[in-house]
């Protein structure tokens, strides 16, 4: 091992960097002696290349930490964040990543990571998780519902959505804080709707405030079922296109 590579892994150990940008570590020797070094631990496939300036190490696979580390802003959120909570026991064959910064979906080290790109409003709601080098940033749980019913083709799906959301602990006036942040009246009906049918407890604030932005446009419980048939819920302004026993089954389930 040539002095370039020795001072290079003796740093990332010292510092227990598993994932990195080069940048973060080009400092700890002049320019030449550096790129000699870091070149030779790359050919050796001592560090991994993850995209542009950011490695990891070869032996480094923690999904999580490295769809957060890829991004500016945001954290794991959607489907893979219901299921680090336990909301559903369906594991999504990718990574789900919420972004403010638009960032093109790719396979690293085998994994799919699928970026989604929202307004920075919606850039709300995350929590760390892991320590050190290892940390990461992920939606909580209220946060996880409401991305999740705001774009559901990320959520995994309406029975794993309405279980989800009927299992779940959930903080009302943290349901308000993030229906405000989305700002999808829609999504609110439907909250309320399923709060309601339910039989959420505690839900108190969140039905008052659901209340207060219904809206008098009728929207389709499910947006991507049709509506011919539905039955219609005045209260909440909603096209009812499937069957309570149905969805009750599915909350269940």
């Amino acid at each position: 091992m040539i002095d370039g590579e020795k001072t290079i892994v003796n740093y990332l150990n010292r510092n227990e960097l598993d994932i990195f940008s080069v940048s973060e570590i080009a400092h700890i020797l002049p320019y030449s002696d550096f790129k000699r070094g870091f070149r030779s631990l790359k050919n050796k496939d001592f560090v991994l290349k993850l995209e542009r300036e950011i490695y990891c190490r070869a032996d480094f696979k923690d999904e999580y930490v490295i769809g957060s580390f890829l991004v500016k802003d945001g954290g794991i959120a959607y489907w893979s964040a219901l299921n680090f909570h336990g909301l559903t026991e369906q594991i999504p064959n990718e990574v789900f990543v919420q972004t403010s910064h638009q960032k093109r979906s790719k396979t690293i080290l085998g994994t799919k990571y699928q970026f989604i790109m929202v307004k920075k409003n919606k850039i709300t709601g995350f929590i760390t998780h892991g320590y050190g080098n290892h940390k990461f940033q992920i939606t909580d749980i209220e946060k996880t519902i409401v991305d999740c019913f705001d774009q559901p083709q990320y959520g995994g799906g309406s029975a794993v959505l309405f279980q989800a959301f009927n299992h779940a602990k959930l903080s009302a006036i943290k349901l308000v804080k993030y229906c405000k942040a989305i700002d999808n009246i829609a999504l609110t009906k439907r909250l309320a709707y399923l709060a309601e049918l339910l039989n959420k407890s505690n839900m108190d604030y969140f039905m008052k405030y659901a209340m207060s932005v219904r809206n008098e446009k009728y929207s389709p419980l499910l947006p991507h079922l049709p509506v011919k048939g539905s039955t219609s819920n005045r209260k909440w302004r909603l096209l009812i296109n499937l069957s309570k026993n149905d969805i009750i089954n599915m909350a269940n389930g």
